[in-house]
């Protein structure tokens, strides 16, 4: 009998927790410890929103700025899926201009502050001061956006020639889009 009373009291313990794990927050997890300095957020901002964005960055052929007989690939533009963690699709990144849209309608661009190397053939890591949302709800008040994790969305690994200018080419990326607020 007392090893039955002891074996039930485990489990309820176990069942317990569980439940106590269960009920927990979700509060978002991500941690900008192994960042460079130059992209991650001022103190004074928390982590608001987590996303995955998966899509394609479209490059154009052109010739160089003040150098007409060179080309290079030039970036055009991003079409990507925001995802949430469990994948489910809550909004979409598109541009230009870099614009962000949550499915709730709210949206924000932003300016560049600073970018790091990601590893070789995925493009830079990213911080981004947002502008005020226009409409409300999941990005007013967003202050920053990080991309982190980057994997995949280098120019085209093609030769950009006199031939080819103008051309367009599709290169498949992923990255963690990750979107702060303002601590209060």
């Amino acid at each position: 009998m007392m090893l039955r009373s002891a074996s039930t009291a485990t489990c309820v313990l176990a069942v317990s927790l569980l439940a106590a794990c269960g009920s927990m927050s979700t509060a978002p997890m991500y941690s900008q410890a192994g960042l460079p300095a130059a992209v991650q957020v001022p103190a004074g901002n928390k982590v608001a929103m987590e996303t995955v964005g998966m899509g394609e960055i479209t490059y154009q052929c052109s010739a160089k700025k003040d150098m007409a007989d060179q080309f290079e690939w030039v970036f055009v533009g991003p079409d990507a899926k925001l995802n949430d963690r469990s994948g489910k699709q809550i909004g979409k990144y598109y541009g230009p201009p870099a614009t962000w849209e949550n499915m709730d309608g709210s949206k924000l661009t932003g300016t560049q502050v600073a970018v790091s190397p990601s590893a070789p053939g995925n493009i830079p890591n990213q911080l981004v001061k947002a502008n005020p949302a226009m409409g409300s709800g999941a990005m007013t008040g967003v202050t920053y956006i990080q991309r982190v994790n980057t994997m995949g969305g280098v120019a085209p690994s093609m030769a950009c020639t006199a031939g080819n200018m103008g051309s367009k080419q599709i290169v498949k990326y992923q990255s963690d889009y990750i979107f702060y607020k303002a601590a209060m």
